[in-house]
């Protein structure tokens, strides 16, 4: 049962439809996984309410007193993210899980089901990492983000006045090309907000450290893209490539050895232990 619960989570990780497909429905909970957690309330700049889990690290391993904020994708809601939070927390992390307006449990968005992403998920993204921070002002507070979600983690990432380090894999480089491969490959209409404009301008403005994980096989999010990042950055702009044989989304798949993820986590602190001692 364990066994076929864990492989439905993966298939819904993996599953992305290039277009917002959220759920209302949570899978389940972080204490059905065996996670201590505590479920948070979050009201954005906007006034938009906002569900999230805050989940412990584990209690048989050292605390990092580092809190990860999750970015999820377009699918699904922040339950799907569940076995990819326990692998981080029981690598020491602290999670941060929380749902999109119109996703989950948190408050009703029109959402055009047609269209990439809103720019709205963004103040969603910084509505948690600030709060995170607030929570724990001591620890190391940044973001790890799938997919769709590396478009917010980016921006965020880039204008937020504390974000300590940044992971994604997927990067989504250019709204405008994945649209535009969609319609070549699938003969998919997808649209994108006014905002998608003036995307690009986000990735050179990343200050903090990024990990670009990305998959040797995906033709969503080609690993090049990630590559010139890490080319373009400039002086002090500490960047780093992680590739993986395989394609969109699967590499804490494919990075499994004792259990799931656990050579993907080890990778994540290697990159992040190298940012403390410079």
């Amino acid at each position: 049962m364990q066994r076929f619960v864990l492989l439905t989570f993966l298939f819904l990780q993996t599953a992305f439809a290039w277009a917002l497909k959220p759920s209302r429905e949570w899978l389940a909970t972080p204490d059905s996984l065996g996670m201590r957690y505590q479920t948070v309330a979050l009201t954005t700049p906007d006034r938009v309410q906002l569900t999230g889990w805050l989940i412990e690290p584990a209690i048989d391993v050292p605390d990092r007193h580092t809190t990860m904020v999750v970015a999820y994708g377009d699918f699904g809601n922040m339950s799907n993210e569940l076995h990819q939070a326990r692998a981080l927390t029981a690598a020491g992390y602290r999670v941060y899980l929380f749902d999109y307006r119109g996703f989950g449990h948190s408050a009703d968005f029109a959402i055009d089901t047609e269209q990439l992403y809103y720019h709205e998920f963004a103040v969603d993204l910084g509505t948690a990492l600030a709060d995170a921070r607030r929570r724990y002002p001591r620890n190391r507070t940044g973001i790890i983000a799938f997919s769709m979600g590396t478009m917010m983690a980016s921006e965020v990432a880039a204008t937020a006045p504390h974000c300590d380090f940044l992971v994604t894999e997927g990067y989504v480089a250019s709204p405008q090309r994945l649209v535009a491969y969609q319609l070549q490959s699938r003969q998919k209409v997808v649209s994108l907000p006014a905002e998608a404009a003036a995307y690009s301008q986000f990735a050179p403005r990343v200050r903090c450290p990024w990990l670009l994980i990305g998959g040797t096989a995906d033709k969503h999010t080609p690993l090049v893209d990630s590559v010139a990042v890490v080319r373009d950055a400039r002086r002090r702009q500490r960047r780093q490539v992680l590739a993986y044989e395989g394609a969109h989304l699967q590499g804490m798949v494919v990075l499994s050895e004792a259990y799931f993820g656990d050579k993907y986590v080890s990778e994540v602190s290697r990159f992040l232990a190298a940012g403390k001692q410079r």
